[in-house]
């Protein structure tokens, strides 16, 4: 049952933040509901929980429009086609995938509508992802900064772990750079990192934001699985 994953997940963030010395409280569990049903989505409300990511454009909408709860925070985790960046900006709070320069006047012309960004970088360099080069990122926060758009912090999908620990390098490698990032962008405080197959490391390693899938509702079919825009 998802209430009982919910459950889980908030027992493991909490064990991975007190292993790490940090407060649990500051690790954000953001729920992917691609593929759910509104009614497991609710189930979870219910449960208390408010912060919910979907990763396209349609079905953002879907469930904004539709009868769930209206005090639901809503992110998106996908990658945006600039022809629908304005409807992924007008039912969402927070962008986690700005991921190349090119959407960046985009999303900045549709200001004050436009949500804050999380920067997605391309670590391992990944040519199925998308993604600043960590060169890069310096330069797209001032540009974003500049063009108004608040640039909250970054996010990182590494490379699908066989094991958790297989993330812990490029987990540490964000850190650092949002370490880095601060120093001219003090408000860049968030680290999107960790999904259901290395969630546990991405915390000891700071993770603010954790985006959870499959270790809240359970396993999917592999063949709809992620591919290089979608999120766990």
């Amino acid at each position: 049952m998802a209430s009982d994953g919910l459950t889980d997940a908030r027992r493991r963030i909490g064990a991975a933040a007190e292993r790490s010395g940090r407060d649990p409280g500051s690790v954000r569990l953001v729920v992917v509901s691609k593929g759910q049903s509104d009614e497991a989505v609710r189930t979870l409300y219910e449960a208390g929980h408010r912060v919910f990511a979907e990763n396209r454009a349609d079905s953002l909408v879907a469930r904004r429009q539709g009868d769930l709860p209206t005090d639901i925070t809503w992110h998106f985790v996908g990658t945006v086609q600039r022809r629908r960046a304005r409807t992924i900006a007008a039912n969402s709070e927070l962008l986690h995938s700005m991921d190349r320069d090119r959407l960046e006047a985009t999303w900045a012309g549709l200001l004050p509508e436009a949500p804050p960004v999380l920067l997605q970088i391309n670590l391992a360099e990944e040519p199925q992802k998308q993604g600043y080069h960590r060169d890069d990122v310096f330069a797209a926060a001032d540009r974003l900064s500049e063009l108004g758009v608040v640039v909250r912090g970054l996010m990182v999908l590494p490379p699908t772990p066989r094991k958790s620990e297989d993330s812990r390098r490029w987990f540490t490698e964000l850190a650092e750079l949002g370490h880095a990032l601060r120093a001219d962008h003090p408000g860049a405080r968030e680290l999107s990192m960790g999904m259901t197959d290395d969630f546990e490391v991405a915390v000891e390693c700071g993770s603010t934001m954790v985006r959870l899938g499959r270790a809240i509702f359970g396993a999917r079919d592999e063949g709809k699985r992620i591919d290089s825009g979608q999120q766990d």
